[in-house]
């Protein structure tokens, strides 16, 4: 059983061990647990909360960025010459929602993921679609 007080921490529910555990639960405010281990209580650990003036934020490879405008060049018939970068918006190069459907969905394709329908109403740049495809590709499904 943890003991807890004061910041934010998840914890395992429902399992012996770290590495066998599916399930987390969401424990707020803590300042401070105490986890018995193998039947010996250890000390409680003081945990710190985090400065909130730094933020990960990882772009999408530039090698993503370009695979995603040729595809929208292709999808939108566009010329293969025609200015399509990261910061290209999808409404500006022409397309509808019928458009954004079907880049999506040749993104899918391409890069051999699934976008879910939430995802893809956020879509509205190429850099949008290329930082998605990444955190998806990232994503590893442990069985």
């Amino acid at each position: 059983m943890a003991a807890a007080a004061g910041t934010s921490i998840y914890l395992p529910s429902r399992s012996r061990s770290f590495q066998q555990n599916q399930e987390t639960t969401r424990i707020s405010s803590l300042k401070s647990i105490s986890l018995p281990i193998q039947g010996r209580s250890f000390p409680s650990l003081r945990l710190r909360p985090a400065p909130l003036r730094f933020r990960v934020s990882c772009a999408a490879k530039p090698e993503t960025v370009e695979k995603v405008c040729e595809i929208v060049r292709k999808q939108l018939a566009l010329p293969a010459d025609s200015a399509v970068t990261g910061e290209s918006k999808f409404v500006e190069l022409g397309a509808d929602s019928l458009d954004t459907v079907e880049i999506v969905m040749g993104l899918e394709e391409e890069f051999g993921i699934s976008v879910e329908e939430d995802s893809a109403q956020s879509i509205t740049t190429v850099q949008d679609a290329a930082d998605m495809i990444e955190k998806l590709k990232g994503l590893v499904v442990l069985v």
